[in-house]
């Protein structure tokens, strides 16, 4: 029948992912392809813009090869955050899109906190200082590269990018502008006293519209190099941290949003735009409110760091079992080790980019098994501890809702039931971002009454972990010793 399916693009930092829903979540067809990275000096990301159209193409291209282009009836995007594209008046690059990974701009951010202070930057951006958002490397564009940001005309999320390059109109959405640092968050519009103080204008940006409106249609330079019918919807959508909410029906009072991805993310719904710095203030998905967003750098990459230099390896595949069943015979505490795992640096609470992690309380009787537990101990508790923190500024949290690779230790979801005192739930929706952007598509082209009544008939949910309350006193104490495990550099 035709218009009966809708496309999810996820264009994330690694690879570009096109998937084909069903208006009951199903996935019918996928097509993939992968994006290179940079690295032209330590601490610099970059990655050539034309990497993202190639990849979406040929992502694009594998799906309608599957499936009849006439059955889907939109498009929506979800992409990665905090990368920006440079884009002369020819179309072409003026110099390599920035990667979110990209720490260049460290030493603006004592720069723009003298500018503006960090109380106003985080009350108008939702965002606390923090090297992350685009807001800093364009404050070093200006500083260092003033030639190449004069000679763009456009700077663009990877969400505007692409839409310029399938509809001839660069669009974002609140949500995939949002996390660049230049919004702001109430009325949803480019900041004027930042763009000011950057000496930048609003013209120079992609236009703005709310998640779920359409922005245009595939055109028919798009339809030669996607396989996609010329006319197709094209809907907004957003960051790919917001759509993978969304995906998994997380954008709604109560649940808690629970990424155990490479970085381990913790997200609530808001109604209002509370400011906190155990999280990011970032819009919702659905266009309605907020989503609070806490966010570990290194999650699962912490645990495939300790695996691949004191465990062996990832290349043995019984590594895991060994280590969880290892890790199950403990106690809670690791028998008195410890562990800061801001291996990468530190978001939450501290916003601390040179931030590094540490293992305490190590003796004879110590083996891998106490270094693994005490690592999963470490990252259950710094996101219980900003579950803890929404809860006491009224954010409702009556379960978590887990996604990502981790969700499949069972020692460690039953670590967050058992710390947070909340049940998890492990979602069964794969491809979670994808998947957000193709309920944005779905509700854009009609098929629902709203975001809610699509996450409610195109998410999965699996099993759930019940906490043992008989374990909480044992958590809190723990979560207080491990707590203090971070020291800032020179003290």
């Amino acid at each position: 029948m035709p218009g009966d399916l809708v496309i999810g693009l996820d264009s994330s930092t690694q690879s570009t992912k096109a998937v084909a829903w069903t208006r009951e979540g199903e996935a019918l067809a996928e097509g993939r392809a992968p994006i290179e990275s940079q690295m032209p000096r330590p601490g610099w990301v970059e990655q050539d813009m034309e990497t993202w159209w190639d990849s979406a193409c040929a992502a694009l291209t594998a799906l309608t090869g599957q499936i009849d282009p006439a059955r889907v009836a939109g498009l929506a995007i979800s992409n990665q955050r905090e990368t920006v594209a440079f884009v002369g008046e020819d179309g072409a690059a003026t110099r390599p899109a920035m990667v979110w990974l990209d720490e260049r701009a460290l030493e603006e951010l004592p720069v723009l906190v003298e500018a503006f202070g960090a109380d106003r930057l985080h009350a108008i951006t939702g965002k606390p200082v923090d090297v992350i958002p685009v807001l800093y490397r364009l404050s070093w564009m200006k500083r260092h590269e003033a030639e190449a940001l004069a000679r763009s005309a456009k700077i663009l999320d990877v969400h505007g990018f692409l839409t310029g390059r399938l509809t001839g109109r660069a669009v974002a959405s609140w949500t995939s502008a949002d996390p660049f640092g230049l919004l702001d968050i109430v009325s949803k519009t480019w900041s004027a006293p930042i763009l000011d103080y950057l000496e930048l204008t609003a013209e120079r940006f992609a236009d703005l519209v709310a998640p779920g409106e359409r922005l245009g249609a595939v055109t028919e330079a798009a339809q030669a190099v996607t396989g996609l019918r010329a006319g197709t919807p094209v809907i907004a959508a957003g960051g790919d941290g917001q759509c993978a909410g969304l995906g998994v029906n997380a954008t709604k009072p109560g649940t808690i949003y629970l990424n155990l991805g490479t970085a381990i993310v913790t997200g609530a719904w808001s109604r209002e735009a509370e400011i906190g710095r155990y999280w990011r203030t970032l819009t919702s998905p659905t266009g309605e409110g907020y989503f609070l967003e806490g966010c570990q750098r290194a999650g699962a990459f912490f645990i495939n760091w300790l695996i691949d230099g004191f465990a062996g390896g990832r290349a043995d595949p019984a590594v895991f079992d060994r280590l969880e069943a290892q890790a199950e015979a403990l106690p809670i505490g690791s028998e008195g080790v410890t562990v800061c795992p801001y291996l990468a640096g530190c978001m939450d609470p501290h916003w601390d980019p040179e931030a590094r992690a540490s293992i305490e309380g190590l003796g004879p009787s110590h083996g891998i098994g106490h270094l693994y537990r005490a690592s999963l101990e470490a990252l259950t508790l710094e996101s219980a501890r900003c579950i803890a923190t929404m809860a006491g500024q009224g954010i409702a949290s009556e379960r978590l809702l887990a996604v990502g690779g981790g969700a499949q230790s069972a020692i460690w979801t039953r670590m967050f039931a058992d710390a947070t005192g909340l049940p998890l739930t492990k979602s069964e929706s794969l491809e979670a971002s994808a998947l957000g952007a193709g309920m944005s598509a779905a509700v854009g082209v009609g098929w629902f009454g709203g975001f809610d009544e699509a996450a409610a008939a195109m998410s999965r949910a699996g099993e759930t972990i019940r906490p043992d309350p008989a374990r909480a006193e044992d958590w809190a104490r723990l979560s207080e010793r491990q707590a203090k495990a971070y020291r800032p550099l020179g003290r």
